[in-house]
């Protein structure tokens, strides 16, 4: 059986991501089990803008996830907030260091927050969890 054009399998070799095959399941969110034990186990802290969950794992990496209630609107403006503070997490993940799990639930006002007050909280947020754990970390970049 001779298969179409649009179907035929590419002779070019298949590119390997690095770091692994591609199978392995990346272990850098939460799953829900997770945030279940975060909030359960958990130290709760007022931000102003949002609630941070903290629970000290012990693991290897750290690990953060967000939490945006629909009472905050609809899809298009929690997606907004989400990317907003996904990229204030990105920016600020390696002065955390290694072992904590980490919830945000952010409050209505997060949502016309400027960026850079949202950036404030998580940097302070996480500058704070890599004293608690006796991480080198906070010290140099305060």
């Amino acid at each position: 059986m001779v298969r179409p054009a649009h179907k035929q399998r590419s002779s070019a070799p298949q590119r390997v991501p690095p770091g692994g095959t591609g199978s392995e399941r990346r272990r850098t969110g939460l799953r829900t089990a997770d945030f279940r034990k975060v909030y359960a186990e958990g130290r709760r802290r007022n931000l102003g803008l949002m609630v941070a969950f903290a629970r000290a794992s012990g693991e290897q990496a750290s690990r953060v996830g967000l939490t945006v209630p629909r009472a905050l609107g609809g899809a298009v403006e929690r997606n907004r907030l989400k990317r907003r503070l996904r990229e204030a997490i990105r920016r600020h993940r390696a002065e955390l260091g290694p072992g904590w799990d980490i919830v945000f639930h952010p409050r209505a006002e997060a949502k016309t927050a400027r960026f850079a007050d949202l950036e404030e909280k998580v940097r302070n947020f996480f500058l704070n969890c890599a004293q608690a754990s006796g991480d080198g970390r906070a010290a140099k970049n305060s």
